[in-house]
């Protein structure tokens, strides 16, 4: 999968799947404390005919057992006192023992106090969420075979969006391509005079711009080569900033550093370079500098440009802050790092330029 349906699988995934999660947790808690509850109405409803019972037999209900929920047989203790401050008819749990307190018709200054053991009601009510937990373990599992499913599913619009792009884009290049030589066989056949000179060159560059644009949009499509070969760097770079010169005389440029020699993919990494540089002298300012020193195994091209509000977002496929462009360059120049093993850093401040780092490993 690709870049893209991999985060969109995965934010979709995490989202069915924990709201599912959340929906059958509260399922299953209301199940527990309905069964706590139909215990507890069950445990009073003993107490009850143990009262009972107790009255008809004269007080002889100190070992009355009652068997429910198919369970061994539950023993309630009797206790008579003659002053509390609790309520009577309702059950209480407190100091590790389940009571409730009757009035004994006969004994009116006495209540009758029945006990069942809490440590009972505790094993009860364990055994009750260990049933529940189990089940929510097992239904933990088809909740994640359902996500898994539906976020594939979910993941079709955006491959047949991504199809029609693509096959779009192969449509632009191909209408494209035959007037752009054409135009490129025509300007070079063009006499260059002393006055006409700069603008032969200009037409140019303005054609050689579409034909980076194009090879941008080749990158995009994934149809860039993949061969690598030894190619001396600053001379590249070089030939990289020359036509810059020309599109932008208003800017200065620096190149600074000793030859050294790339084993890399030439084609790739002139697209990386064209779209840093040619970055760096769109969204300079007025008079600025574009300087691009060459390191120990790595390259710095710097700008005294607009500067980049949200760094971190500026590789995403489509970002950009300005209205200009498409806002598939760097995130091009991203994917070609990557390709190519080249660590890419940014320093950037808005209003003070940007700083982008290669690092070849």
């Amino acid at each position: 999968m690709k870049h893209v349906e991999i985060r969109s699988f995965l934010r979709n995934f995490i989202l069915f799947f924990i709201t599912l999660e959340l929906l059958t947790g509260i399922i299953f808690y209301r199940e527990y404390q309905n069964e706590v509850k139909n215990l507890e109405q069950t445990i009073s409803y003993n107490m009850d005919i143990c009262n009972f019972n107790t009255d008809d037999h004269k007080y002889a209900c100190s070992d009355y057992s009652i068997n429910f929920f198919n369970d061994k047989k539950q023993t309630f203790t009797i206790e008579f006192l003659n002053e509390h401050n609790e309520k009577i008819n309702t059950i209480y749990k407190k100091n590790h023992q389940f009571y409730k307190y009757y009035i004994i018709p006969s004994v009116p200054e006495f209540h009758l106090k029945i006990n069942y053991p809490n440590i009972l009601y505790q094993v009860k009510t364990a055994n009750f969420k260990k049933h529940r937990v189990k089940e929510f373990i097992f239904s933990t599992f088809g909740v994640l075979v359902l996500t898994l499913l539906f976020s594939f599913y979910s993941l079709s619009p955006l491959r047949h969006a991504f199809k029609l792009t693509q096959e779009f884009v192969k449509d632009i290049l191909h209408d494209f391509n035959t007037p752009i030589s054409s135009l490129l066989l025509n300007v070079k056949t063009l006499p260059k005079t002393k006055d006409s000179y700069d603008k032969i060159n200009r037409i140019e560059q303005s054609l050689n711009t579409i034909l980076s644009l194009q090879d941008n949009l080749k990158s995009y499509l994934k149809q860039h080569p993949q061969q690598n070969e030894r190619f001396e760097l600053l001379k590249l770079i070089e030939e990289r900033v020359e036509p810059l010169k020309i599109l932008y005389p208003q800017l200065t440029f620096t190149v600074e550093g000793e030859p050294f020699l790339l084993y890399s993919n030439q084609a790739s990494v002139s697209r990386i370079l064209d779209n840093l540089l040619t970055n760096a002298s769109k969204y300079n300012q007025q008079d600025g500098e574009v300087k691009v020193q060459i390191q120990k195994d790595s390259i710095i091209i710097s700008d005294t440009g607009k500067g980049i509000k949200h760094a971190n977002k500026i590789f995403d496929r489509f970002y950009k802050e300005h209205e200009r462009g498409l806002g598939i360059g760097l995130h091009i120049v991203k994917n070609l790092c990557d390709e190519l093993g080249i660590k890419i850093k940014v320093h950037s401040k808005v209003d003070q330029g940007t700083s982008f780092v290669l690092i070849f490993s």
